[in-house]
């Protein structure tokens, strides 16, 4: 067509112009631009508008562009036939521009007032005002964008990537998080309702807007108005839970401690009998003293560690025993730390409130009578009693190397023990804040720090984790109030009764299952983040270990050692429980510790000691270790709730599967035969769908959405039905380092061990088999959608 003719476009090109305008605004959704909205612009005008786009056309509307465009789909997706191809990014800014921002009304009101028949006219008119019209308009459009340098957050949302991260992280400081963790402990502590509250009133003073305080009544175990005691019946020595003479002077001088140096849900009441030296309490260890002795009734002298401690005493409930005595061994404990002469609380429960188990404690549930979770008396001691129960001389221990505790072989003792806890009822508080997400606000981001109440045990560890979420939420509010928002709603939670058995996080997520089972799509938590000075120590589930990793080259504070440390997928202790082993929800945590002096060092955390106030600041000084522990938790916490795509690696599950199948013990073809199909689909979905997705060129809303549907649900194969206590239900964590292999096929296989028979290999293998079948399902389910969906675009 020439030059002329392009021009003045005859009756016929203006009708389909005008069509094609009228079937966009119908397409589009309402309230892109608040400059826009109420133009009376007209199809006529289309030169000016082409100038018009060329002038807007500069960084952070790309951006836009796309943004509106996920929000438009998601907002009509009822509409099957929609078809969202001509909003990606193109080279002309027509395609991009117009189609997003024409405002609807205007083209239907044209095309009732300009008919054929009086077109030649009222056109010449319309042309002149609406020339003036879009030129006082363009002008307050340029005057609003002098005036202001970005845009408003309702015109052009800021493009979510590192440089916004680090604009928030950075107003993280170690002498804010030292302010509040101080002023946390000035809070009394008597009441959870009353520490929750003053958490709550911090939060909102932050400026969260939506910040909640939920309540629930609970079975606690409580210790009695007298301390448990342990009596030597060979010499009649009465010693309180820490190696004191039992009297009244003790009894005045350490009554906190004596009290809560317990554990919770125990079996109550008096028992004597035969002390038994059961070490770690191991499989190898019982089929030792089974094989010299019966069990039945006695009491064994326990060390922590090596493994859970729940399935340690499942094992000494099967054998027969009667109680357990509980201590930590020195060579076990880091040489920087003196906890000899320490009692400590452990709890028995699994989690959640034992009077409702699978189900929330709101009004009007039933309630079931557990006033203890074994038929063991449980009572946790000090070395120092240990070692005297064994008759172990204290010089015998000072030597340069650490020699860990065994009684003698000739030895026999005989024990009374006595615990006398009380079971009650008791509101637990979590406070719950919502920053709600600007593009999907329906997921959510959960990170999790607890505070404690009724006692000092288990340290201040409470205090560090409240402090760096608060600092936290008080950087993140700042980039709010100057109009950012994240993709995804981030939810803060401070649980309660976290001691007790992980309780305030269990009955909230219990309660909100089924809106929590298809909005969360991951857990970040803080749960001890400073439990030593030594190391950092990264636990990630295999989705979230390369963005672990990365997080630590970019987030660590400088003058701080912060290396590389090897991130790992193994059972942690805290409130992230549930949300791994009952959602499979995948989870990351970041912590501080000392260096372990001993392989049976895992599952010490399982103890709470006493520790003195100052604690904390003598290990952390500047607070800087917990600055950096707040900077990576915010880095992760960012990404996920703001990245495009959910940053979650599906071939690293592939890989980890694989490596919990290497070695002789499990040699079973068809598990490897699945396994391999897993790597293989989890490789194809890398690069032929996320590769994509993460092109902005190539970014389409519905291949987005699609994808982190798919993303959001990579772990929850890995959730067997049944697991020892103990253990996770997520297969995908290990008991801890040292193993590789899947913790429910390896106790499988102690199982056999124990009792000589392989139903439980055989029922544990088939729990894999099927878990890691699911998976791969689950994956090519997700690439045949894809490529079904795509097609039929096309």
């Amino acid at each position: 067509m020439g030059e002329n003719e392009s021009s003045v476009p005859n009756p016929s090109q203006q009708d389909k112009k005008m069509a094609y305008h009228k079937v966009n605004a119908d397409q589009r959704a309402q309230g892109h631009s608040p400059y826009l909205d109420n133009d009376d612009l007209q199809a006529t005008a289309l030169e000016l508008e082409w100038d018009m786009e060329k002038e807007l056309e500069e960084p952070g509307f790309d951006h836009f562009r796309l943004d509106g465009a996920i929000q438009h789909h998601r907002g009509n997706s009822q509409s099957p036939d929609l078809d969202l191809e001509p909003i990606q990014p193109s080279s002309s800014p027509k395609g991009r521009f117009q189609r997003l921002q024409e405002d609807p009304e205007y083209i239907s009101h044209y095309t009732r007032q300009a008919p054929k028949s009086h077109r030649s006219n009222s056109v010449r008119i319309l042309k002149v005002f609406c020339t003036a019209l879009v030129l006082f308009i363009f002008g307050i459009v340029i005057g609003y964008y002098a005036r202001k340098k970005c845009p408003s957050p309702a015109t052009a949302r800021e493009p979510n990537n590192l440089h916004i991260y680090h604009e928030i992280l950075k107003d993280i400081k170690a002498e804010n998080i030292q302010q509040i963790y101080r002023s946390l402990l000035q809070f009394p502590r008597e009441d959870d309702v009353d520490i929750a509250m003053k958490i709550l009133v911090q939060w909102t003073s932050q400026g969260l807007e939506d910040v909640q305080l939920v309540n629930y009544s609970v079975l606690l175990d409580l210790p009695g108005s007298s301390s448990n005691t342990i009596t030597l019946k060979n010499s009649a020595e009465c010693f309180y839970p820490g190696g004191q003479q039992c009297n009244r002077e003790t009894k005045v001088l350490h009554s906190q401690d004596l009290l809560y140096s317990y554990a919770a849900y125990s079996a109550k009441g008096t028992l004597e009998g035969e002390l038994v030296d059961l070490q770690y309490g191991t499989v190898d260890d019982l089929i030792r003293i089974q094989a010299i002795t019966n069990v039945t009734k006695k009491i064994a002298l326990l060390k922590l560690g090596q493994s859970p401690l729940l399935y340690k005493l499942s094992l000494l409930e099967d054998a027969g025993f009667g109680g357990a005595l509980l201590y930590v061994d020195p060579c076990d404990l880091p040489k920087t730390t003196d906890l000899t002469d320490k009692a400590f609380m452990v709890s028995l429960n699994s989690g959640g409130d034992p009077s409702t188990p699978g189900y929330a404690s709101i009004d009007g549930s039933y309630r079931q009578n557990r006033p203890n979770l074994t038929t063991l008396l449980v009572q946790p001691i000090s070395a120092v009693l240990a070692k005297k129960l064994i008759s172990l001389a204290e010089d015998t221990v000072q030597t340069e190397r650490c020699k860990p505790l065994q009684m003698p072989a000739t030895e026999k003792k005989i024990i009374s023990l006595n615990i006398q806890s009380v079971t009650t009822y008791k509101t637990v508080s979590n406070v719950i804040g919502y920053l709600k997400g600007s593009v999907f606000p329906d997921r959510y981001v959960i990170i999790g720090s607890h505070h404690n109440s009724w006692n000092t045990y288990g340290g201040q560890d409470w205090a560090s984790s409240t402090a760096i979420i608060t600092a936290f939420i008080q950087a993140v509010m700042l980039k709010v109030k100057r109009g950012w928002r994240p993709d995804r709603t981030i939810v803060f939670c401070s649980w309660g009764g976290t001691s007790f058995g992980n309780i305030g996080s269990y009955e909230w997520a219990e309660d909100l299952k089924r809106v929590l089972q298809r909005n969360v799509v991951a857990y970040v938590s803080l749960h001890n983040p400073v439990k030593g000075n030594s190391t950092l120590h990264p636990v990630a589930s295999p989705s979230l270990q390369q963005l672990a990793a990365e997080s630590q080259s970019s987030s660590c504070v400088e003058k701080i050692k912060c290396p590389g440390s090897n991130v790992s997928s193994v059972q942690i202790q805290g409130d992230s429980d549930y949300f791994i082993n009952h959602l499979g929800v995948p989870a990351t945590q970041f912590s501080y510790e000392d260096i372990r002096t001993s392989e049976n060092s895992s599952f010490l955390s399982e103890a709470l000691f006493p520790v003195h106030t100052t604690k904390t600041e003598e290990l952390d000084p500047s607070f800087s270790l917990h600055e950096t522990i707040a900077k990576l938790t915010g880095q992760v916490t960012l990404q996920i709730a703001s990245e495009p795509v959910l940053p979650f690696n599906a071939l690293d599950i592939a890989l980890e599967v694989q490596n919990s199948l290497k070695g002789d013990e499990v040699d079973v073809p068809q598990l490897l035969a699945v396994a391999s199909r897993l790597r293989d689909t989890a490789e194809l979905f890398q690069s032929d769908e996320m590769r994509p997705a993460n092109d902005p060129m190539e970014r389409a809303p519905v291949r987005v959405r699609m994808l982190n549907d798919v993303l959001q649900s990579l772990e929850k194969s890995f959730l067997v039905h049944r697991a020892p206590p103990g253990l996770y239900r997520n297969i995908l964590y290990r008991l801890d380092e040292r193993t590789s292999l899947f913790s429910v096929l390896q106790e499988a296989l102690e199982h056999c061990k124990l009792h000589q028979a392989n139903e439980t290999i055989q029922a544990a293998l088939s729990e894999v088999l099927n878990s890691i079948n699911s998976a791969q399902v689950y994956f090519k389910a997700g690439l045949d959608l894809f490529e079904t969906t795509l097609a039929g675009k096309k």
